[in-house]
């Protein structure tokens, strides 16, 4: 290693408490490596994430400045950091990589602070990331927690066939069609095969096995008995695996309907990393379930200061707005991502139920039209009967035409239910609701808060009688 810059000691304690690492270079002439450069970009990331006294940009929204105009100055002040780090891969061998990584003080003037070159071997690709975030947080003066310390002093070899297996499936997993998901389930399995000890390969084939099944991929009888003999075994082999207790804190509250096991899990994965976007804005729907409202909007606002231009991130922080019956800030967030992704089918879930609680029935549907898995002809047709009978007259063709649907497939319980409460249909809505609780939708959790529109059914003796059997915090209508 050589050290262009020597050691930094003109940054005051606490003067960076925030930084973007940004895109790598790919100066390697081949294109083909560019799954790895990104690899490398998300893995010091994660680990970097792992220091509390640092907030550290999410993912998403570092790849949004890749190949940008903006100088570091502007970067730093539309997301509020003090600091960049850059990184470059100039060469990728047989047995090696050479990457230079380097920290740009981004606030005020522009000063390179530190930089330095690494010549790693493959096998030894996770230590050299420990490595990095050990030296970047003594050159900004970051101090560590002994655990910290801890982690960043663990000895992590790979097997480096397994470990570019695992960047291959992390690439193609971040497509999300489904010929993608299955090419990143190979990967994953071809990376167990070469490094069967390596626990973080449990936890991603898990998330990819959630991700098949949540989109109608694969079934859940298929799916869940894989995600929990991999999670075991991801613990197993790392206790504190953070992305393993994340996973089943997912599977305890939507699957198991288990919310002390939820917030303990959640809890266990924020605290070995406090920058997980994902875990944080979870455990906000979780808090928002178990009517903690304050927590909740608490870890929403923490999950959009840490990957702010994530369009994930505020379509499900609009879930926590809903719980506390907020239609119309949920609703500026949700159409502030459709203007980017029209076809969002999240955010146009949301905007659904926001516009007609806010009473912008127009807007609603508009936003479900996006939804529906009906063919055009019908959708001409209900949009027709929209335009000539109104909101009312159009959803009762759409819940026709999906309870026709529902006798030859498979139809949301808790969408069916919320769309006839819409209608004032509240029996139906209860016929669907109890459907929900027997086939588990994952969508059950969330009908005692304001999200699905079901305060009708609040004081109805059939929801009582579900939201007790699961254990649900209920505020009743006076």
């Amino acid at each position: 290693m050589l050290n262009l810059a020597g050691r930094n000691k003109l940054v005051k304690p606490g003067s960076i408490q925030s930084l973007i690492i940004l895109p790598f270079d790919n100066f390697t002439g081949a294109d083909s490596l560019d799954y790895f450069v990104s690899g490398m970009h998300s893995s010091l990331i994660t680990d970097m994430q792992q220091i509390s006294a640092l907030r550290v940009i999410g993912k998403t929204t570092a790849n949004s400045f890749k190949g940008t105009d903006l100088s570091l100055t502007q970067i730093a002040s539309k997301l509020k950091v003090d600091a960049a780090v850059e990184g470059a891969i100039s060469f990728f061998g047989k047995d090696s990589v050479c990457v230079q990584i380097g920290v740009i003080r981004s606030k005020g003037e522009e000063k390179q602070l530190w930089v330095e070159d690494f010549r790693v071997a493959k096998d030894q690709i996770l230590n050299f990331y420990n490595d990095v975030t050990k030296q970047i947080s003594e050159e900004i003066n970051v101090v560590l927690t002994p655990q910290e310390e801890d982690m960043l002093a663990e000895n992590r070899t790979v097997n480096a066939e397994a470990y570019d297996a695992y960047l291959k499936g992390n690439y193609y997993w971040d497509d999300g069609s489904e010929e993608s998901m299955q090419k990143a389930l190979k990967y994953m399995n071809t990376a167990i095969e070469k490094n069967p000890d390596w626990a973080l390969l449990y936890s991603a084939r898990a998330q990819i096995w959630m991700a098949l099944a949540q989109n109608g991929f694969e079934s859940p009888e298929i799916t869940g008995p894989k995600i929990y003999e991999d999670i075991d075994k991801a613990l197993e082999l790392d206790p504190d695996l953070a992305d393993a207790h994340y996973v089943n804190a997912l599977m305890a509250y939507l699957a198991e309907w288990d919310w002390v096991k939820a917030e303990k899990e959640f809890l266990k994965a924020l605290a070995i990393n406090p920058g997980d976007v994902m875990a944080r804005i979870f455990y906000g729907q979780l808090l928002s379930i178990l009517q903690r409202p304050d927590e909740a909007l608490a870890q929403g606002k923490l999950a959009l200061e840490m990957d702010p231009l994530n369009p994930m991130i505020p379509v499900f922080y609009t879930a926590i707005l809903l719980g506390v019956n907020d239609c119309e800030t949920a609703l500026s967030y949700l159409e502030k991502v459709k203007v980017n992704d029209p076809e969002n089918v999240f955010a146009n879930y949301g905007i659904e139920l926001a516009a007609f609680r806010c009473g912008d029935y127009d807007k609603a549907f508009e936003a479900v039209k996006y939804i529906l898995p009906l063919e055009d002809t019908v959708l001409k047709d209900i949009d027709s009967i929209f335009n000539e009978q109104g909101f009312e007259m159009a959803y009762k063709e759409i819940l026709r035409q999906m309870e026709i649907l529902s006798q030859n497939g498979y139809v949301v319980p808790v969408e069916m239910a919320y769309r006839y409460i819409m209608v004032n249909q509240q029996d139906k809505a209860m016929d669907w609701i109890e459907k929900g609780y027997e086939i588990r939708d994952p969508n059950m959790p969330y009908i005692a808060t304001g999200i699905y529109l079901c305060e009708p059914l609040f004081n109805n003796p059939r929801f009582i009688d579900i939201v007790e059997k699961m254990n649900l915090p209920l505020k009743r209508n006076d």
